[in-house]
């Protein structure tokens, strides 16, 4: 580990503690819809040793339209209390090596009152580089009691950032590629107006991390690319993408500089918008 804000933990740690009996791990890797293969299925085909998956659209809330939204305390329990999670074990979140979505999955933990929860730096793609071992098949974790509490700080509503428009209180970083930020390319997900939220920053989430290597940049590189996309981070920032989970690998980067209360909108653009949306803004910041 490095310092006590840092929750990443590098594949040496994580190879060194995978026999703890008190050490979780979970593969939360993501794709956008309609990319094959399916995450669970690249899971089964090869994950690192015990380690189950979070499938970040299975714990959400069903009742709502938009994708994957934050369920309520008591599923959150439950679903990840049947991945074998305990409120007192550490849990090692990783994804295939793109950042999408370990970092999600974390702030999730931490937002229903997990606090020993650390991403694994470069994910899968580090490890298996390294030419550590992986296996393959279903990974059935022994159920586990998980009591959750749920801190609303840590996520944001349309509502509070249609307020926060006029009063412009929070900054806003946006997660998703420049092009669909300026509204120059047609979003992925059909039906959506092209831009971003007024008053808004760009700051992409592939410039946080090295492609090669699936690492995080050093907290240096990260201050000066957050410094770069003209935020101040020592005012309140609200981490927004394209449906609420790239957005996260912003909010870990800012947690890591020693930021600890970035909030996540957690509808993102997909609500924003949404043909019926708020107002949106085009073109550069």
């Amino acid at each position: 580990m490095t310092s006590p804000h840092d929750p990443l933990v590098s594949t040496d740690w994580l190879a060194a503690h995978l026999g703890d009996p008190k050490v979780r791990v979970i593969d939360a890797s993501f794709k956008m819809p309609g990319v094959m293969p399916l995450p669970i299925d690249d899971y089964l085909a090869s994950h690192i040793p015990g380690a189950a998956f979070f499938d970040v659209d299975a714990v959400s809330d069903h009742s709502n339209p938009l994708p994957h939204m934050f369920p309520d305390a008591e599923q959150f329990g439950r679903d990840v209390g049947a991945l074998g999670i305990g409120n007192d074990d550490t849990v090692v979140v990783y994804d295939a090596g793109g950042w999408v979505a370990a970092p999600r999955a974390w702030w999730m933990l931490l937002s229903f009152g997990h606090r020993n929860v650390r991403v694994l730096d470069g994910g899968l793609k580090k490890w298996v580089a390294e030419g550590r071992k992986v296996e393959s098949g279903p990974v059935t974790p022994k159920p586990s009691t998980f009591k959750a509490s749920f801190d609303a700080r840590r996520v944001r509503s349309m509502q509070q950032l249609v307020a926060n428009l006029s009063s412009r209180a929070e900054q806003v970083i946006d997660a998703r590629a420049n092009e669909r930020y300026q509204g120059k390319v047609a979003e992925p997900r059909p039906g959506l107006r092209s831009g971003h939220i007024p008053g808004s920053l760009s700051l992409p989430y592939n410039n946080l991390f090295n492609a090669a290597t699936g690492e995080m940049k050093s907290l240096d590189e990260l201050r000066s690319v957050f410094l770069g996309a003209g935020v101040k981070l020592d005012a309140p920032i609200v981490t927004s993408c394209g449906s609420g989970v790239s957005a996260a690998v912003l909010t870990l980067a800012l947690y890591r500089l020693g930021i600890e209360n970035p909030a996540l909108y957690d509808g993102s653009w997909t609500e924003w918008g949404a043909a019926d949306g708020p107002p949106i803004a085009t073109g550069p910041a």
